[in-house]
């Protein structure tokens, strides 16, 4: 039986998350929502389902829902929706506040739905040869650029595109945070749009992470350095390469990556668990650890804009 799917938000997220859903197996894209029905017509007419402007019409054709709204309402769409029996997939951040990021988890626990959080790096497939490969991480250093983007700018770039390395970096050191440093410039919006943390672990790990909405390239990338070897990825191209130091040097070894679609591989995930009832790869509490270390590096930067 299809698991009826829907997208809460038909903005260019909500399209493409329309997009893939509407391609898997297994899936029926029933509903898209939004306040401006124009919007969700407009998706709707191009991906399937049915148009609707209220969240009481939406919840009638859905079993499980990507929330891509204004991160403003990720609190009240999302809880309304798993209230009502709907498991959704938030997209990133998982909220504007770690107050609303419980009351999210909560409200996933309360109601049995499953809460994922759209932290897409994860199921990269550059990730899996990070994972497979990755023993004790001592130093880690990430970079993540853009041109402006024209959207998403009632946040600065630490919310907006940091928080992607952040979460990976949390998954992979696995350790107590014991300081951070940050640095931030704004630019084109009264938020930071560049933005450099250096995070500091208990068990001796270093990240410096880097991010730009101003950068005339795109960028990201990172690299892991362990004892024996240092691994680079690049997320975009989807490819690594791993150097370990051998009898010459540091010798390169060739890492083949089989190539997919971030999302296809989120979103089919996502269902896998909405059918199942199993635990999400990226939970509301994997979420809102990200959320919590992205606005306290944002508060670093934002009380430096007063002094």
């Amino acid at each position: 039986m299809n698991l009826k799917a829907g997208v809460a938000g038909a903005g260019a997220m909500g399209r493409n998350h329309a997009r893939v859903f509407s391609l898997l197996e297994g899936v029926e894209l029933t509903a898209v929502y939004d306040q401006d029905k124009n919007r969700a017509e407009a998706v709707a007419a191009e991906f399937g389902g049915v148009a609707v402007d209220t969240l009481d019409a939406f919840v009638e054709l859905v079993d499980a829902a990507t929330v891509a709204v204004p991160t403003i309402a990720h609190r009240s769409v999302g809880c309304e929706l798993m209230e009502k029996g709907v498991h959704v997939l938030m997209e990133k951040p998982i909220a504007d506040s770690l107050d609303d990021a419980t009351v999210l988890i909560e409200t996933s626990q309360k109601y049995d739905r499953i809460l994922q959080v759209g932290h897409i790096e994860r199921f990269n497939p550059v990730m899996r040869e990070l994972e497979d490969r990755l023993a004790e991480p001592r130093f880690i250093e990430a970079h993540r650029l853009s041109p402006f983007p024209n959207r998403s700018i009632d946040i600065g770039v630490v919310l907006d595109l940091m928080i992607h390395d952040l979460e990976i970096i949390l998954h992979l050191v696995r350790s107590p945070i014991v300081s951070v440093d940050a640095v931030g410039v704004a630019v084109m919006t009264s938020r930071e749009d560049i933005a450099n943390a250096r995070i500091r672990f208990e068990n001796g790990c270093v990240a410096n992470v880097t991010a730009s909405r101003i950068s005339p390239e795109r960028m990201r990338k990172i690299r892991v350095f362990q004892g024996d070897c240092y691994l680079s990825l690049d997320y975009q191209e989807q490819s690594a390469g791993m150097y370990r130091i051998g009898g010459s040097g540091v010798e390169k070894v060739d890492v083949s990556v089989e190539k997919d679609e971030p999302l296809k591989l989120e979103l089919a995930s996502f269902v896998e668990c909405a059918k199942k009832g199993q635990t999400p790869q990226v939970s509301g509490q994997q979420g809102a650890a990200a959320l919590d270390l992205a606005l306290d590096i944002t508060n670093r930067i934002t009380s430096s804009f007063d002094k």
